[in-house]
């Protein structure tokens, strides 16, 4: 790697030619203040916040996207600088809402830091005309308030980068807000309901729709039986909105904050996951045999099916008609649950927690009602799950560890690596490998298809078949293969989608890092890693060896595939227009 030799604040560096001035700087042990700057979403030098003094420059750099140059001097902190800093927060300020208490991103805003670290005066100087700030709730995932966004634009490129690029700048000038085109609320364009927009905002102008009061008051209802599961992503981030590392698995206490929040049974979804490489694995094997559609699509991904529904409705049919996780481990709490404890199904209230925004989307889908109700009756986010631990008051590093309740509590470290991009490939080819060839296999990590690239292959030898799988993650990398899956330049048997980057690990719903953390840390890589320790950990690590799965299909009166897990765990999609 080509080194240049720069000073910044008097002191000497060694540093990799064609980095910028404020990568530079981080490597130096020195953050300077972004607003609009995200690596790899959104490098656009627009907000003005990383300004910095360059000797021999006529006026201050933008220093996100000012690269390095040999015998460079960089002045990161002078009276010059502050003061352009501090001008930009108090103009920024001028036009924002600043109800700041009562603002859901209120600790976690990247605006409140940088006034609180710059001792910025609520009073601002700077005093005029306010916009009133267009508000969109036309949507079951997310609210948009215009009152409090600052124009970084770091939304509009986090949509841009998913393929869906349905928000951008409207009108201009002092007029300018972002939203959709021709002012058409967010519900009524092909919106995917990924949230990465949510994690890419900086302050409170993008949150989602908060389902936690409907939740609080179902289980102050002494006559329902509120049921919660937790998807395996939730785990490895929860921890983060308590102060504990990047990927800290925090498994044991989220169970028992949950038991202390009031819920009547404590499940994981990770049982459902189980439940859906058994049905998926079936339907892969059932599709080889019997010349069925291929490759097989998985559908674990609530935001990739919208988007394939929107932009690639050809691809609808190559979908496997599995349930998600979670709309599967619903169906079994309103079914088998519901008939093994004697309870209406109508007066079970089945909760989630998700690691994603469109799971809201997703209970709200037609055919996923296997018991007459909706399989899911309300989605909160790892976030939501937070904000409720913090309303009880419940002090979360020094709650115990305690287990998931049975029967659904019972997983195995395939179902972990769900939340991981390649985990739902992996678990399907560690139960298919083992039905079709009838042997136990010992070497089931298929470590090809792991990691946080956007796209791996590889080709696996399963019962003397060659078998082609492909993986991708984030929907601009799903565009571009299912762009050649359609035309048939590509050809595979298997292909896992998942909408995020990275996978569940990163959805919208997750506690969200600032961008001094999202640039320079490999935060899925992290989250996945907890994963992937819990599988190796594991004495099951297949989910055809899950006991309960057993007795779960054995209640079913059949085998995976049988006509009774069809009617309960396999549902339906639509062909939906763009606009």
């Amino acid at each position: 790697m080509d080194m240049v030799n720069i000073k910044i604040n008097g002191m000497s560096y060694e540093v990799a030619a064609g980095s910028t001035i404020l990568e530079a700087a981080r490597e130096a042990g020195i953050d300077i203040p972004t607003l609009c700057f995200l690596k790899d979403v959104n490098q656009i030098g627009a907000c003005r916040m990383c300004m910095v003094e360059v000797k021999g420059a006529k006026s201050l750099v933008a220093a996100c996207v000012y690269p390095v140059n040999e015998g460079m001097e960089v002045f990161t902190n002078t009276p010059k600088v502050q003061k352009s800093r501090k001008m930009t927060l108090e103009l920024l300020l001028s036009v924002h809402d600043r109800k700041c208490l009562s603002c859901k991103r209120s600790g976690t805003c990247e605006l409140q830091k940088l006034c609180n670290d710059m001792g910025i005066d609520s009073e601002n100087r700077y005093e005029g005309a306010v916009p009133a700030g267009k508000k969109d709730y036309s949507t079951l995932h997310l609210e948009r308030d215009n009152a409090k966004c600052i124009l970084c634009r770091r939304c509009v490129a986090a949509c841009q980068q998913q393929h869906v690029a349905v928000i951008g700048a409207n009108n201009r000038g002092f007029d300018t807000e972002i939203g959709c085109a021709f002012e058409m609320p967010l519900s009524e364009v092909a919106c995917v309901s990924c949230g990465q927009c949510i994690v890419a905002c900086p302050t409170g102008a993008l949150t989602e729709k908060d389902n936690t009061q409907q939740v609080i008051d179902a289980i102050n209802d002494p006559e329902k039986v509120v049921v919660v599961q937790t998807a395996p992503a939730v785990r490895a981030a929860l921890g983060e909105e308590f102060g504990m590392p990047i990927g800290t698995n925090v498994e044991g206490k989220m169970v028992a904050a949950l038991r202390r929040l009031g819920f009547d049974k404590v499940y994981d979804t990770d049982f459902g996951a189980d439940m859906t490489i058994m049905e998926e694995a079936n339907e892969f094997i059932d599709r080889v045999k019997n010349g069925g559609k291929l490759p097989i699509i998985t559908s674990c991904s609530p935001g990739w099916v919208k988007f394939c529904e929107h932009y690639f409705p050809s691809l609808t049919e190559n979908l496997s008609t599995c349930k998600s996780p979670q709309q599967m481990t619903g169906a079994l709490i309103k079914t088998w649950f519901a008939e093994r404890e004697g309870i209406d199904p109508n007066n079970i209230v089945s909760v989630s927690v998700m690691p994603c925004v469109a799971k809201k989307f997703e209970i709200n889908r037609d055919d996923e009602d296997a018991a007459g109700v909706p399989d899911v009756d309300i989605s909160i986010t790892t976030r939501e799950l937070a904000r409720m631990i913090k309303m009880a008051q419940l002090n979360f590093a020094r709650l115990p560890e305690e287990d998931f309740d049975p029967v659904m509590g019972v997983s195995t470290g395939a179902a972990t690596i769900f939340g991981a991009t390649g985990g739902v490939l992996e678990a399907a080819l560690r139960t298919a490998a083992d039905v079709l060839e009838g042997v136990d296999h010992d070497n089931i990590e298929y470590k090809e298809i792991r990691g946080t690239k956007g796209f791996k292959e590889a080709v696996y030898k399963v019962a003397g078949m060659d078998v082609k799988v492909a993986v991708v993650s984030g929907l601009n990398n799903a565009n571009e293969l299912l762009k050649k899956i359609e035309s048939g330049e590509a050809d595979y048997h298997i292909v896992e989608v998942m909408c995020c980057p990275g996978g569940c690990v990163n959805g919208g719903g997750q506690p969200i890092q600032p961008s001094t953390v999202r640039s320079f840390t490999d935060i899925k890589a992290l989250r996945a890693k907890a994963l992937y320790d819990e599988d190796a950990a594991k004495t099951l690590r297949k989910s055809h060896l899950n006991p309960v799965v057993k007795e779960c299909y054995e209640w079913m009166g059949g085998e995976p595939g049988c006509h009774k897990a069809h009617e309960l765990l396999h549902t339906s999609y639509v062909k939906r227009d763009r606009f």
